[in-house]
């Protein structure tokens, strides 16, 4: 596919072409500016493609409506975003019926148990936009509260952006295991050795 904004004299993308598979990581690698974020809206239909189409499961995204979309594609962006409450309060926000059982395993699998050393546990508060955490554990929790919708696809934008090397770890090894147990994973990033790291494609910008 290509993709050229309303007021560009040239296409942003142009002959874009790739596949993600289940159960697979596909890394979309570039540097600042590259069109890398562009993708990850076009996914998410923010835009339509120029010429040619996306296809999910084989269907044309333009042929599915948004809630469509949104309830198989979860989304993690670049500064993760957390709302006042409780771990348990954030982590229901895509899914009210999570139980306890539930939120455990979506903390487990991302990498994200450091808030069960909490004397409160998943009642631990959560300030306006998680700032009583770090960048690295904000992004954490924003995935397992997205892995407790159960999408299809998780797509993840600069998932290590001003993470430390430790942080970075926990990630990959939550993305590994989200894509071990089914799932499919594409996050844009400029970290080449991250996306090698986890990735089971890599697509250059």
């Amino acid at each position: 596919m290509s993709f050229r904004f309303d007021d560009a004299d040239e296409d942003t993308l142009c002959d874009l072409n790739f596949t993600c598979r289940r159960g697979q990581t596909t890394a979309i690698v570039g540097s600042t500016g590259s069109g890398k974020s562009t993708v990850a809206k076009l996914l998410l239909r923010f835009h339509d493609a120029t010429k040619g189409a996306i296809r999910l499961d084989g269907v044309d995204l333009r042929e599915l409506s948004q809630g469509e979309i949104r309830g198989r594609i979860a989304y993690v962006p670049q500064k993760a975003w957390l709302f006042s409450g409780t771990v348990a309060s954030n982590l229901r926000f895509g899914n009210e019926d999570a139980t306890e059982a539930d939120m455990l395993h979506a903390l487990q699998v991302a990498q994200s148990t450091f808030v069960l050393d909490q004397p409160q546990g998943l009642d631990t508060p959560v300030a306006q936009g998680g700032t009583n955490f770090s960048g690295g554990q904000r992004q954490l929790l924003a995935l397992a509260k997205l892995l407790l919708i159960g999408p299809e696809l998780l797509l993840l934008d600069e998932p290590t952006k001003g993470l430390d090397l430790a942080s970075r770890c926990i990630i990959a090894r939550a993305l590994r295991e989200h894509a071990q147990a089914g799932g499919t994973v594409i996050m844009a990033t400029h970290d080449l050795d991250f996306a090698e790291q986890v990735s089971d494609d890599v697509a250059m910008m």
